[in-house]
């Protein structure tokens, strides 16, 4: 076995000082380059540099470990990774953290879980959570100290920083598109709604844009599902057979359109001429798709990015000023329409009839 790497040999190999390698390595790097930062933990894996953890940990306070909730609302076990909504977020929460000296623990978690406790046995530093999640689940962690940033959440709470978009919004901007296409006949698919969850604000959004162009609600036309490409595939079996009049459909997730769209295209019903569909969120498969998805394009990677610079921040502040109480108000993100091709104009509100249709 070869000698121990040490301080020294990371510092003589980067060209810095030990102190500077050992501020980026214990979280203390606000006035380190980012370079010199990833010159530094690309020569500690390089070298096999290994630190104490435990006794790091003893000594600063932090265990370097952040602790990434998702929720298993769908019904599938691997819905975690089914969905690249998830990826693209996460992807870019591990970067920052690793470049910071974290490292991130990912639970889906089922909304039953107690997590505060789970959170406690592994000595979180901080707390990402993403998704819908009951008063239960916050209830609980407003008995925790640990600093925490939530995602896509309406939580009324004051004590965590949420990152969020305008959910009403977007989803009124994705009916009013097929609308002024002279769609009338229009569907939505969503996820459960849930009170002050994000599927009804999207479902509000859809609503609002409707009764200002004076069409009447069918609630024949709302189709409530899991976010997940099967139940797109399974609801475009139900749209064929109970509402062939539709002209055109609005997602609440991109996912759900993409399985949407394969499930009728094994109808033989296309896209767009038959029916028009418009997805949420402008995952980057919807680019590839034949047609392309029109969407709405949300910055999924800047929630990720946001989230995990905000909950670097807030440890720091908890750790010099643990009494410190900070209210915070919510980061809203904008959302913008992405034309493609899965739309068309139709005239007197009625579309093609499909085979079979």
């Amino acid at each position: 076995m070869g000698r121990k790497v040490t301080l020294k040999d990371i510092a003589d190999r980067v060209g810095v000082s030990t102190a500077t390698v050992s501020y980026v390595l214990n979280g203390k790097e606000q006035y380190i380059s980012q370079e010199i930062k990833e010159r530094i933990f690309a020569a500690v894996k390089e070298m096999g540099y290994y630190t104490n953890m435990n006794a790091k940990s003893l000594v600063s306070r932090r265990s370097r470990l952040i602790g990434i909730v998702v929720p298993q609302t769908e019904g599938r076990e691997t819905q975690l990774f089914a969905n690249n909504f998830y990826s693209e977020i996460l992807s870019n929460v591990e970067y920052i953290a690793r470049n910071n000296g974290y490292q991130i623990i990912i639970s889906g978690m089922d909304l039953n879980d107690n997590y505060l406790r789970i959170a406690h046995e592994r000595g979180l530093d901080g707390i990402i959570a993403i998704g819908i999640y009951q008063n239960e689940f916050f209830d609980q962690l407003e008995k925790t100290d640990i600093p925490m940033v939530i995602i896509d959440s309406y939580c009324r709470s004051g004590k965590y920083l949420n990152i969020r978009i305008d959910d009403e919004e977007g989803s009124y901007t994705a009916a009013k598109h097929l609308i002024d296409k002279g769609h009338r006949n229009i569907g939505f698919l969503c996820g459960h709604i849930q009170e002050n969850g994000v599927m009804q604000k999207r479902y509000i959004g859809y609503r609002r844009a409707l009764a200002e162009a004076g069409i009447e609600l069918d609630e024949r036309f709302v189709f409530e599902g899991t976010v997940g490409y099967h139940s797109g595939l399974e609801l475009s079996e139900r749209i064929a057979k109970e509402q062939p009049q539709l002209t055109g459909v609005v997602c609440s997730a991109d996912i759900l359109a993409i399985g949407l769209m394969k499930g009728l295209a094994q109808q033989n019903i296309r896209v767009p001429e038959d029916i028009s569909v418009i997805g949420f969120d402008d995952l980057e498969i919807c680019q590839y798709l034949s047609p392309g998805l029109t969407t709405i394009r949300q910055q999924i990677a800047s929630k990720g990015q946001i989230a995990m610079e905000k909950l670097l921040q807030a440890i720091d502040r908890h750790l010099n000023d643990p009494e410190e109480e900070e209210k915070f108000e919510d980061v809203v993100l904008p959302v913008e329409l992405i034309e493609r091709d899965s739309v068309r104009e139709v005239k007197n509100g009625s579309g093609v009839t499909a085979p079979g249709r």
